[in-house]
Parts: C-alpha cells; structure tokens; sequence
C-alpha cells in the first residue's frame, strides 16, 4: 500500500464497515448453498457457518465488501472471524484452515485494491477479523469443579497463530481481535499475533476489541474496561475500542473511559440497538447516527463502524458525520505502574491522604512462608487455601502472592490449579497476583492462566545477561511486570555498593536492550536477615532502605519492593518482635521510597503504639545505631517471650479497665471486635440514641485512625482492619436505629451518594452513609467505580436533594470534576458534597466549584456532612450556608490567582535578572 493505516489515523476519522453477518441473511442461504458442490457429503451442518462461504459462495461476500466500499467504508474486514480450529472443529472443518483464512483475505484484498486504484485519495485497508472463539480460557464450563478449563493458553495460542499466518500471507493491513469477552483469550491472541509475525517475517498493525457483557461495565470474564486495558497494554496495538454489547448510546459511557484512558487510537463499533423479542435490530440509520454524532463531536473514536444489524445504509450515514470533523489524539503515556485483576490497580509514586503510597503484597499464599497453606496445599483442601487469600483480601493485600516450590509438589501443575481456583472467587480475583517462583517452567504456567496484569518474582542476572534478557522478553510479551533480584553471576548483592551496581546493570539491559518498560520494573534489593549476630549483616536494613532511596533517585520509573519477613529471621518464633521489626523497616523504608512489600497484612502493629522500649530496640538494629543492638534485642526479646501469656492478658486487662468510650476507640483503632457486642449493649444505656453513640465514641476513634495514617503511622491493611471494625460495630447498632427511627416517618430529604468512577475505595463513604441515614435522610448509595452518566441519570430520576462524591486516589479528583461538568450540561441545580482523603479545600473551590453553577462544598470528614446536609435541605439557612461558602471560595480562587501571576515567563525573568557584574 502507498498510504499507511497509522498516518491515515493521525489525519482523519476512518469507517469500518458494517456487519457481515446480517447481510449473509438478506441472500437467504440454504444448507446446499452452504456446502457448495465441493462440501456436499459433509457429515456435519454447515448452514450458519458463514466463513465457509469464502470457499463455496465467494462471489457473495465480494458483493458484501463492494457494498461497504460504496458506502464509504475505509476498512473492511475479512470473513473469517470463526476461522481457527476449535470453532470449526464444530462444524468438522478444522483441517480447512489456512485456505479459509486465505481464501478470506484474498476476496477482501482484491476488492480494496480495486477502490483504492479509482480514489488514491481515499484508500482502503483490509482487516483480518479474529473472534474470541466459543470457550473461555478463564471460566469453567463445569459447574461442580471450578479449576476446570475448556481450553488452555497453548490450544488458543496455536489456534490464532495458524489462522493469523494465514491472514497475513492473504495480504491484510491489520490482525483485528474482535468480540474480546475473555481477556486471557485475547491475550493468547496477541501472544500468537507475535509469533505469526516473526513466523512470515512480515509485520502488520494489531487492533483489539473488547465487547461488555452488562451495563455493569465489565466483560463476560469480569474485567472492568480499565482492567482490560491494563492487561493488554504490553501489546504493540493500533487501535482498542469496543464493539457489539449495546447500541451507540449505551456504549457510550464505556466507550468514553476506553477514550480517556487509551495511548492509542480508539474503534467503536455498535450493534444497530438492542435486539427485540424476535432477535432483530429496530435502530435505523438515521437514529444510529444521530447517536454515533456524539461521538465524533466529543472525539472519542478514531475509528468507526457498525457491529450487529447494521447494514451498509448505516455505515453511508456516517460520511456526512465525519466530514472536517476533529481527530481525537491518543492520550499521552504515564509512568505509573499499572496493574490488574478483575478491577485496575494504578499505583503512582504520588503521596496519597498525606503519605507515600505502598502496596501490600499478600504473603501467606506461599508454601516456602506458611506451613498452614503448605499442609492445605498437599492435602488437596483447596477451599480451606482460597479462605487464606480471601483473608489476606479483608486484611488489606492488594495483591496476592502465589508460591508453589516445595519439593514434594508439582508446583507446575499446583500453580495452574491454585490460579484457576483462584479465578472463580471474584472477591479475591479483583486483586493482581505475584507469579512466585524459581522455576521457569512454573512462572510461564501462571502467566498462560491470568487474564490480568501480574508481577512474575522473579528473574536475576546469576545465570548470565542472554538468560536474562531472554526471560524478561518473555515475560513481556505475556503482559506482566517484573522483580528483578539483585543477584548477578557472583552472587547476592549484601551491601549497598553491589545492590546498585547490579539494579543499575539489569536497568539499562532492560530498558536499552529490549526496551522493557521502566515502569514495569521491579527491583527488590534483597531484604536479609539483621541482628543475627554476625557483625557484617548489622547494616542489611541500612543498606537495603539507602538502595531503595537510590533507585528512585537514578533509575527513573522503577520501582522497589521487598519480602519483608526475611529482615526478622533472627527471631523467629517471637511474633512481637519480628512484626515490631517490620513495622520499623517499613516505617523508614517508605518514607524513602519502598513501593511495596510482601507482608503478612493483617499483622502489622501501629508504628506508635509500639511499646516504647521495644520500639527504641528495633529502631536500633534496624538503623544500626549502635554495635550492642542486637545484644539489646536478643535481651528484650527473652523478657517479651517469657512474658507472652501473662502480657497478653494483662494487656487485655488493661485495656478492659478503661472507660466505656475509651473501650470503644481502642477496640475500633486495633480493629477488636470481640467486645463490641457486650460495649455497645453498655453504651446503648449510657448514650440517648445508637446514632450519638455513632456520632461520638466511634466516630472519634475514626478521626484517629484517620490522623494516624495521615503521619503515617498506620498502614493501610489496618485502616482496613478498623473500617471491617467499624461496619461491625454499626450493623450491631442497626436494630437500635431503627427501633428509635420508629414513629419518625418523615424524610429529612433525599442523598445520592457515590464513589467516583476509577476508585474502589468505600470506608469513608459507607460511614457519611450510615451516619446521613441515621439523621433520618433517604440515602442512595450507588456504590464504588460509578460513572458519571450513572450518577446524573439517578440524581435526575430521583430527584434527589444533594449529590455526595467520594475519593481516596488522586485521579478521582479528575473524575469529580468531570461529574461537574456534567450536572452542568444537564442543568443540575442540586447542592454537590465533596470528600475523600485526596480531595481538599482549595481544590473544591480552584477546580470544581468553577464547572457548576449549583452550590460545592468541601466536607474534610464523616462528621460534617449530616451538618451540612441539614443546613442546606432548611429554607431559613441554605441561603446563608450557601453564601458564605461561595464567599470562601471566591477568596481561595482570588488568592490562587494571585500566586499564578506571580510566576512569570522564563523569557521574562531572563529579562528581570540582576545583573552582577556591571
């Protein structure tokens, strides 16, 4: 071809064509016109089979492809998206394939060609089409045994690679993987684009289509749209979008997070509306327009077409749309490290709620670690295994590790059977997994059974650079990020000086010499063991947080985690002081940079109520402050052992001895949940309402917690540990609610309440809910990851009185004021209620308050909102509640702008400079 799919791309708006499906149905096929003369005495049906007409009826599909071109299309696809064996196994035809996908591209290639000699200025592109086949790689088709696959990554694999040669050798422009329900599908596909491309030695574009399976927004297998982006962002693509699902219009809110996420070009291609009661699509061409305009107007889609029941008069409409239309651009790459399971993880170094990020990495699924997962491991008692990793879940992991080498295993065949378990508890699947192991043969078998973006533990340079280089690749092209040890072919790095040297090597190998994404990159220094007794291994946590400082400092992007349990081995069998230890390490670690850890999640002690001389102990040998540390620590952890027994209960004594409130918060703080009921009973005769008691003991335990995390002095598996706590407490408060809200019938008024879209994060808004529903207000609470379109469309159905946006990550303030924008467009006057950790006051009022005309407000914690919500539903204060509230946010606007012009040009400070030496 004389013109280039891409550049096209850069310059205009390009028409894929329309349905192929429904226009094989206007010919009226019979069996016979099916199987031809050639395909006659086939033991097997053929009618349905349409790519099978490519050999028996070419004519009709030539016709079906002059028809798309004379509407416009600028791409056709090829008749071939049942192509490969496993769905022509069905209809015996699976030995057909390299001449159906050839006899496919051929027809196709033959008839663009033809239209791009008559209008050079206007070319034609043939894409292959590649469907998803009819099994799941990530579900099992038996109900009874959920580790069960109908097909594997190697079967689906081999399937696409034979029918993309073959496409490729027919002469397409671009390899289409289309209809994409299962991710782990797709992701075999572009594994075998690869391979067919080195295959035939030609390269050809990579497109990719995802179809949603409900209004949920996630796909048959359960990945949101941003999961399935991150999982497929290893691939060289053209193009991502969405097809088929719904019609234009509800697309279009999925459609939109594809087009503000995506670093590529953007496809759309809708069904003609929902099929009737008779399977028939109703949307004519001039309806579908009308919805695909919003697309091009709000420039959300690069290319366009048309999926189920569209037609080429559908396909022509769209030529007078994208006339002098404007061309989205790809959205500009981050160096964020972004992962996923069922839902994304986006970890940016960015502090979050005042202190740095840090992912926790679950450790008890790991046979080496835990002799409770090891015995459940060989026992086959696999239900009792999942237990742990949903615990570790509940407890604040955000990612899973799975580790499967022991001696007495096939840890190759227990890595496959723990993920594919693993895969059908969606609570637990929403979290990213670690691929775990020393073995290679075992890391590729987890990778061939997770349909998201994982981490592999992990490659080394001990074996030489052409090992390493080779792995890495691989890892790469399955879509995973990537620990690197700092080992090399001398050994492990123990000091400082070798941790650096070795990271900064495998850095340059990778990012120079295969271009492997920065940050995607993982280093783990080696965590080893201090106070051993040995003098040289006094400094390894000094070493190991001064390499963390450095790689952040001179590896741009990378990232560095840990298995933190390895620094506490000295003192193994004394859990006090080993999670003392931790809490220390951790503590100055992150403060330099440590991204993540391997920690047993729900153990971690609160770094300030560490008891003050076991603090000062592990502060010692974990910094190294003085030679008798370890001496120290050997002495006190005698004294704490011996006392374990008589501690504890003392400790509970001591606790238990405090006053009522005093119970309540350190039972809240240390997430004890033990005592709530008979408290709660106590406080119940002490306080006039459940709701005060809410409102007072609880809610200031909350606002420590809140304070503590904030210094960070808490992680976030305990944050998570006091939100569990929490909800504990309020369920058990709950009948006493709504007996005292008995004989109260009359509503406060109405609350929408949501988490916004791209954020799962739910303890800071469940509390305002509960607290909102308390004082008597009607509560609609929609949940986490709510897109705006969901939230407009509920706020306008419902007529609801105020609308609550909640966040804790920093994108989220991004997606608030797009909500913003929104409840403007549609003329929303209702009050706006801003919270979250990450949002903040001058933001409200610089960022949002601008985009709407109705009242904003920034409410810093739970206990304002019942406040402000009553403020604003009584006609005697909204006005004046309102008017100072504008009156703030005018001064921090003034104030914002002042300092923003202050900051001159860099032009006009060269102009402005003192000149020193005249």
């Amino acid at each position: 071809m004389t013109k280039n799919l891409r550049n096209e791309l850069t310059r205009r708006i390009l028409v894929l064509d329309g349905a192929m499906g429904t226009m094989i149905q206007q010919y009226k096929l019979t069996e016979a016109d099916y199987r031809g003369e050639r395909f006659r005495d086939s033991q097997f049906l053929q009618k349905g089979n349409n790519d099978l007409l490519c050999l028996t009826q070419p004519h009709i599909i030539r016709e079906i492809h002059e028809k798309y071109l004379q509407a416009g299309a600028d791409l056709i696809e090829t008749c071939s998206f049942n192509s490969q064996r496993i769905s022509m196994t069905d209809y015996g035809m699976e030995g057909y394939i390299k001449e159906l996908n050839l006899a496919a591209a051929r027809i196709a290639r033959s008839v663009a060609d033809e239209y791009t000699a008559q209008h050079p200025d206007k070319p034609r592109f043939v894409i292959g089409s590649v469907g998803p086949t009819g099994k799941t790689a990530s579900i099992s088709p038996d109900v009874s045994n959920p580790a069960m696959r109908g097909v594997t990554f190697r079967e689906l694999a081999g399937a696409y690679q034979e029918q993309m040669e073959a496409l490729i050798e027919g002469g397409v422009d671009a390899l289409l993987i289309e209809t994409i329900f299962d991710t782990l599908n797709a992701k075999a596909a572009i594994f075998a684009a690869g391979e067919a491309m080195k295959k035939t030695g030609k390269k050809v574009e990579l497109m990719l289509s995802a179809t949603i399976a409900d209004r949920s927004g996630r796909t048959l297998s359960g990945q949101t749209v941003a999961a399935f982006l991150a999982s497929v962002a290893h691939a060289d693509v053209l193009s991502v979008g969405l097809n088929c699902s719904f019609g234009a219009k509800d697309l279009k809110p999925f459609l939109r997070e594809v087009s503000d996420l995506a670093p590529w070009f953007v496809s759309a291609y809708p069904n003609a509306g929902l099929p009737n009661q008779f399977g028939e699509y109703d949307e004519t061409p001039e309806t579908m327009a009308s919805q695909v305009k919003e697309y091009i107007d709000e420039r959300l889609v690069n290319i366009i077409g048309g999926c189920c029941g569209t037609t080429p008069a559908h396909i022509a409409t769209y030529q007078a749309l994208i006339k002098n239309a404007g061309v989205r651009k790809p959205c500009g790459k981050n160096h964020n490290l972004v992962l996923s399971g069922l839902d994304v993880l986006n970890f940016s170094p960015e502090k979050q709620a005042g202190k740095p990020s840090f992912i926790n990495i679950g450790e008890r699924c790991n046979v080496a670690g835990s002799r409770k997962f090891l015995r459940l491991i060989k026992e086959k008692n696999y239900e009792e295994a999942l237990q742990i990793a949903h615990r570790q879940v509940e407890d604040g992991a955000q990612i899973i590790d799975i580790n499967m080498d022991d001696a007495m295993l096939d840890a190759q065949q227990e890595m496959t059977t723990f993920l594919n378990l693993l895969a059908s508890e969606p609570e637990i699947a929403k979290r990213p997994v670690m691929i775990d192991s020393s073995k290679w043969e075992v890391i590729e078998a987890g990778l061939q059974c997770v349909q998201g973006k994982s981490i592999v533990n992990s490659i080394s340079l001990k074996e030489g650079e052409k090992s390493f280089l080779e792995k890495a690749q691989k890892i790469r092209q399955y879509g995973s990020a990537i620990v690197v040890m700092a080992f090399d072919e001398k050994g492990q790095a123990d000091s400082f000086e070798r941790k650096i040297e070795i990271c900064e090597r495998a850095y340059k190998l990778l990012t120079k010499e295969i271009n492997f994404p920065p940050e995607d990159i993982i280093f783990d220094p080696n965590v080893l063991a201090i106070a051993t007794g040995i003098e040289e291994h006094n400094n390894y946590g000094v070493d190991f947080i001064r390499a963390t400082e450095w790689i952040h400092q001179h590896l741009p992007y990378a990232k560095v985690s840990g298995g933190i349990s390895n620094l506490s081995f000295s003192f193994r069998g004394n859990d006090a002081v080993r999670e003392a230890i931790h809490a220390v390490f951790l503590y100055h670690a992150i403060r330099v940079g440590l991204d993540m850890g391997i920690v047993n999640a729900g153990t971690l002690p609160i770094y300030e109520e560490i008891p003050r001389d076991l603090l000062e102990h592990a502060e010692d040998v974990v910094l190294n402050r003085r030679p008798d540390a370890t001496e120290r620590m050997i002495e006190i952890a005698e004294n704490i052992k011996s006392q374990k027994t008589e501690g504890t209960q003392k400790s509970q004594q001591d606790w238990r001895a405090q006053s009522l409130d005093e119970r309540l918060q350190y039972a809240l703080i240390k997430g004890i949940g033990d005592f709530l009921e008979q408290d709660l009973a106590e406080a119940c005769t002490q306080y006039p309402s459940a709701m005060e008691i809410i409102e007072k003991p609880l809610m200031d335990g909350m606002n420590r917690v809140g304070q503590l995390f904030g210094e960070g002095k808490m992680f976030l598996p305990q944050v998570v540990k006091t939100a569990r706590t929490m909800k504990k407490a309020v369920s058990i408060l709950q009948p006493y609610i709504e007996k005292q809200k008995l004989g109260n019938s009359s509503k406060a008024g109405k609350i929408l309440i949501a988490t916004v879209k791209g954020d799962v994060h739910d303890i800071g808004k469940n509390i305002v809910a509960v607290i909102l529903g308390c004082n008597n207000f009607d509560v609609i609470d929609l949940g986490v990851m709510v897109p705006s379109e969901q939230i407009i469309q509920t706020a306008i159905s419902e007529q609801v009185d105020i609308v609550c946006l909640s966040g804790l990550i920093t994108p989220s303030l991004e997606e608030m004021c797009h909500v913003a924008e929104e409840m403007q467009k549609v003329n929303l006057q209702v009050p706006l209620l801003i919270g979250g950790a990450t949002t903040s006051k001058i933001h409200t009022a610089v960022k949002i308050a601008p985009l709407y005309d109705g009242p904003v407000f920034h409410l810093k914690d739970a206990s304002l909102n019942t406040y402000a919500a009553i403020q604003l539903m009584n006609p005697d204060t909204k006005k004046s509640f309102t008017g100072k509230n504008r009156e703030e946010q005018a001064a921090i606007q003034s104030q914002q702008k002042q300092q923003a012009e202050e900051i001159v040009s860099l032009e006009e400070a060269r102009k402005k400079k003192p000149n020193l030496f005249s």
